[in-house]
């Protein structure tokens, strides 16, 4: 199974970012919370940071992680490791994404979210303290 980290980047005002993966590549068009795999002798939180600076030059600060979700795409199981940030530096751009969006949670429910990530979503909304 493969360890992949996604990050619930959390705005000042609760809004969640959402990044659009590009057509043409696995999952492509659909939307999802950011990150990656979790390298060899990493924990979840600097895999965060890294792939979070790797894909949108961004540094985050990982507040709290969420329930993981187990989910098999057809290329074999992936365990989601979903954590909540904010932005500690720098501001988002999608260069691993053909689009990125701040949304509320209705714009959030909306959106055509990867399957391994509709559970995530569900637990965020659930929350009664979102951050």
């Amino acid at each position: 199974m493969i360890d992949v980290v996604a990050g619930l980047i959390l705005a000042s005002d609760g809004r969640l970012l959402a990044c659009r993966r590009p057509e043409g590549k696995h999952l492509g068009g659909k939307w999802e919370f950011p990150g990656g795999k979790v390298e060899p002798r990493e924990t979840p939180e600097p895999a965060l940071v890294r792939e979070l600076r790797e894909e949108l030059e961004i540094t985050v600060e990982p507040l709290r992680q969420l329930t993981p979700v187990v989910h098999d795409y057809g290329r074999g199981p992936i365990r989601l490791i979903p954590i909540v940030c904010r932005i500690t530096d720098g501001e988002p751009h999608p260069h691993e994404h053909s689009e990125i969006r701040w949304c509320t949670a209705d714009e959030l429910d909306e959106l055509d979210l990867a399957a391994a990530d509709l559970p995530i979503l569900a637990e965020w909304l659930s929350l009664p303290e979102k951050r």
